[in-house]
């Protein structure tokens, strides 16, 4: 039995946020019912983020949306609405990530929800707060990134603002939904009370960067500044970066730069003996490293390097990295099928419970694929109970 085995979802989110939120509790057990518009549905199912249609829907869509049903509804209706309701009152969870004031408007903001069921506990994500004179701006992750200093951190000093290549607020805002609802399901499970969660993809974004903003903060408000060559962290010295070889790409974290002159052979770093340097000069000792392990290959480096438990990798792309043994090992990818047959791979669940995997084989819904199933299950049932 899994851990959220028996606990009911209601998730009226879209895009990525809160059905990255919804898809944790699902693979950990929960039953997740998604509400989508009436004719349209969630709006990643068209939202291409690359060129891959996937039986007929975007990629991005089946990613996040597998092992959930899908009830296709018009909120401007009240009929539909009315059933909406049925299914809140026997939910432990709601979920929602519209701008603030449009749940007010359609009648499911957390008050007239909580009358309706007090022990629910409900959760929103949203942009910039509720609170916020942004609050009515677009959440969107890169426009969050830009906003919040994230792209000022990557690419080198002359490279201008940089943006991460994954929709990364988007998962940090859904991750701390997912967090907060799990507490308050605990605080449920002990007290029998229901709760509130809000999230903003504003303050998911600072906190991702508590440990560089503490520094800031604490260092006479200078802010950052970016190495010109080889940069991986605004605040960290050489030989910290990704630098070019002979045939690929080798990773160097922290490490003696005296040190990594007799393991890689490289005289001219044999200067550079002062701990302080390695942060004072290190565009300088990057430069070095830079030229000279184009001299060889990544694993001839990593060969030298390892032994000596220097803090080194290779640089995979994926193809590389899913032939590892070191990836294949950890049995990361499953294969799901949808209702209609058409089946495909993608990740599973990161999350071990007990030592066991959590595995589902269940792919992303059609458009209101499970309307007639739970009409049946939760409103049918109820008015033949009350006759």
């Amino acid at each position: 039995m899994q851990p959220l085995e028996d606990y009911l979802v209601i998730d009226f989110s879209q895009f990525l946020s809160g059905p990255s939120a919804s898809l944790r509790l699902a693979d950990m057990g929960a039953r997740v019912i998604k509400i989508e518009r009436l004719g349209v549905g969630d709006i990643c199912r068209t939202l291409y983020t690359s060129n891959l249609i996937m039986n007929g829907e975007s990629s991005v869509f089946h990613a996040i949306n597998r092992n959930k049903e899908s009830f296709e509804v018009d909120l401007k209706n009240e009929d539909d609405c009315e059933i909406v309701r049925e299914l809140l009152k026997k939910a432990d969870v709601m979920i929602h990530n519209f701008r603030p004031g449009v749940m007010e408007r359609l009648g499911f903001d957390y008050k007239s929800v909580a009358n309706i069921n007090p022990n629910i506990i409900y959760g929103e994500i949203s942009g910039y707060g509720t609170e916020s004179e942004w609050k009515n701006k677009p959440g969107q992750d890169l426009l969050l990134q830009a906003v919040t200093g994230l792209t000022s951190l990557t690419g080198n000093a002359d490279s201008g603002p940089v943006a991460m290549g994954l929709s990364i607020v988007d998962m940090l805002a859904g991750a701390h939904l997912a967090q907060g609802l799990l507490a308050c399901l605990y605080r449920k499970a002990i007290k029998n009370e229901g709760g509130f969660v809000q999230i903003s993809m504003m303050e998911s974004a600072y906190d991702f960067q508590f440990e560089t903003i503490t520094t800031f903060m604490n260092d006479g408000g200078s802010l950052p500044e970016r190495s010109k060559n080889n940069n991986a962290n605004a605040y960290l010295g050489a030989p910290y970066g990704i630098y070019q070889t002979e045939n690929g790409y080798l990773a160097l974290a922290m490490g003696s730069i005296p040190q990594l002159a007799v393991l890689l052979g490289c005289e001219a770093l044999e200067n550079y003996i002062e701990i302080s340097e390695a942060y004072d000069k290190r565009d300088e000792i990057k430069e070095i490293l830079a030229t000279h392990l184009l001299s060889d290959t990544t694993e001839n480096w990593l060969s030298k390097l390892e032994p000596a438990d220097i803090w080194c990798a290779d640089v995979l792309n994926w193809n590389a990295l899913m032939a590892h043994d070191g990836f294949k090992v950890l049995n990361m990818i499953q294969e799901v099928e949808m209702v209609d047959g058409y089946k495909y791979q993608t990740t599973r669940c990161p999350i071990r419970i007990d030592g066991e995997l959590l595995f589902s084989s269940k792919g992303s819904p059609k458009l209101g694929q499970d309307n007639e199933k739970i009409i049946q299950e939760f409103i049918t049932q109820n008015t033949t109970a009350n006759a």
